[in-house]
């Protein structure tokens, strides 16, 4: 995964009250049905995704690029196909595609679920009584700290919609070094609702090791094509 913070300021009284402030388990539980909604009414989706990999202090001129086009199917997880790609092929070969063979290890049944931003997987503690301005939406923040230490799990904060509690943006540090070889891998992933469904929007991955120095992995999501069912076919609403 996949892994800089917008800034944020304290939203006033000019907030509806329904986002004005809320318990930490009214939260929690909202967070849990908007995770669920998802799983529930995405059946499949497609989008282009941008990978591009710096080295070093130069964060203008990628090292590697890479355009992929990701299908996801529930049930089956995601494939890839790659679109175009210049720079590196030793980057591309042995950053790139490890990544997306990653995600597609991530994304499978039984081991995908253990990656959702949820209760059940994550101890999550609200940070403050009212919500923060994040993107321009009001959000919540929360600490969140995982139930289990993996690469593809996170210790820092988790920013949700203050009226439907959806996800609208992560940052932190892996909770486990994905190799003994590599230093802490700082994440940061930014959201959008995009037909009711929250769906990644931009991505920051950086380390550093003692062999490789400082690498800087970064991904923007675009071109959403979702196959959903309607939310009136489900059984409860969100």
């Amino acid at each position: 995964m996949r892994p800089a913070c917008a800034a944020f300021l304290l939203l006033g009284a000019s907030l509806p009250l329904s986002a004005q402030a809320a318990d930490t388990q009214t939260i929690l539980r909202g967070i849990d049905r908007s995770v669920q909604n998802r799983v529930s009414r995405v059946l499949s989706f497609t989008d282009v995704e941008h990978y591009a990999v710096y080295r070093g202090a130069d964060l203008t001129h990628p090292a590697a690029q890479m355009t992929v086009k990701v299908t996801y199917r529930k049930g089956i997880g995601k494939s890839y196909q790659v679109l175009e790609q210049s720079g590196s092929a030793l980057i591309r070969r042995f950053g790139l595609m490890p990544l997306l063979e990653n995600e597609k290890t991530i994304n499978l049944p039984g081991n995908v679920e253990r990656s959702w931003f949820t209760s059940a997987n994550y101890d999550m503690q609200l940070k403050s009584s009212g919500p923060q301005q994040v993107q321009g939406r009001a959000c919540y923040a929360l600490s969140i700290t995982p139930r289990r230490k993996a690469p593809n799990t996170l210790i820092g904060t988790l920013w949700v919609d203050a009226t439907t509690f959806a996800i609208a943006q992560v940052d932190g540090i892996a909770s486990k070094n994905p190799s003994v070889w590599s230093g802490a891998t700082h994440m940061m992933r930014q959201y959008a609702d995009i037909e009711g469904i929250p769906m990644s929007t931009r991505a920051r991955a950086e380390s550093s090791s003692s062999l490789l120095g400082r690498t800087v992995v970064t991904i923007e999501y675009g071109q959403y094509n979702l196959r959903l069912v309607p939310s009136s076919g489900l059984h409860s609403a969100p």
